[in-house]
C-alpha cells in the first residue's frame, strides 16, 4: 500500500511540475508581461505624485507667495521654469527605467536560452 501510494502521489507530482514548466513560457509573455507592465505604470505614476510634475506645470504662470507685482511674477516663473525643466528630467529618467525593465523582461529568457546553448557546445 506504501509504494502505491507513493508511485502515485510521485506521479502526479512529476506531472504537475512537467505542466508548470511547460506553461512557464506562456505565462511569462501574457500573465506575467501584464503584472509587470501593471506594476510599471504605478511604479511611474508614483514617481510622478513624488515629484509633483503636473502642479508644477500647472502652476507655472502662477506667482509664488502671492507676489502679484512684476518682479515676482517674473522670478516666479523662471524658479518654477527651473524646477519644470528638473523634473521633467527626472521623470523622462523614471519613464526610461520602466521601459528598460520591459526591455529586459522579454529579452530575458531569449538571452538565457542563448547562454544555455553557449555553454552546451
Amino acid at each position: 500500500m506504501l509504494t502505491h501510494n507513493f508511485a502515485v502521489y510521485g506521479a502526479k507530482i512529476l506531472g504537475e511540475l512537467a505542466g508548470s514548466v511547460a506553461y512557464f513560457p506562456f505565462w511569462w509573455y501574457s500573465r506575467g508581461l501584464a503584472a509587470l507592465m501593471s506594476r510599471l505604470k504605478r511604479f511611474v505614476i508614483n514617481q510622478e505624485k513624488s515629484l509633483a510634475f503636473f502642479v508644477w506645470l500647472k502652476n507655472i504662470h502662477r506667482p509664488m507667495y502671492g507676489q502679484y507685482d512684476w518682479q515676482g511674477r517674473v522670478i516666479s516663473f523662471f524658479i518654477r521654469l527651473a524646477q519644470v525643466i528638473i523634473r521633467g528630467l527626472i521623470m523622462v529618467f523614471w519613464l526610461f527605467f520602466a521601459l528598460a525593465v520591459c526591455l529586459f523582461w522579454i529579452i530575458l529568457p531569449f538571452f538565457i536560452f542563448y547562454e544555455i546553448y553557449f555553454q552546451i557546445t
